[in-house]
């Protein structure tokens, strides 16, 4: 348990070696990648997207244990990137129609 003055640790941005992907960090995994490559297409690229895993459960002795799942972390961007993808989306979601 951290106390107050202390910051819990950061989450891992991709898993550790030695343990191998558990199911859903691999499926987060294949989707940053799916997105990424559908975004290429686009001409959009997202310059910080990765994937994390959670932090550890602070109730001791988890240190070595793989994560269960991870999310797909997207980051930042500039305001043109931002408007460049709020197009994409907008002519998708209006091609769904």
């Amino acid at each position: 348990m951290t106390s107050p003055s202390q910051k819990p640790p950061l989450p891992r941005r991709t898993r550790r070696s030695g343990h191998p992907a558990t199911a859903g960090i691999q499926e987060a995994v294949d989707a940053r990648d799916a997105l990424a490559a559908a975004l290429g297409e686009a001409g959009v690229q997202l310059p910080a997207m990765h994937v994390r895993t959670p932090w550890p459960d602070t109730d001791g002795g988890d240190e070595g244990r793989a994560a269960r799942y991870a999310l797909v972390h997207l980051g930042v961007c500039s305001a043109a990137v931002a408007h460049a993808l709020a197009a994409v989306i907008k002519v998708g979601a209006a091609g769904g129609r």
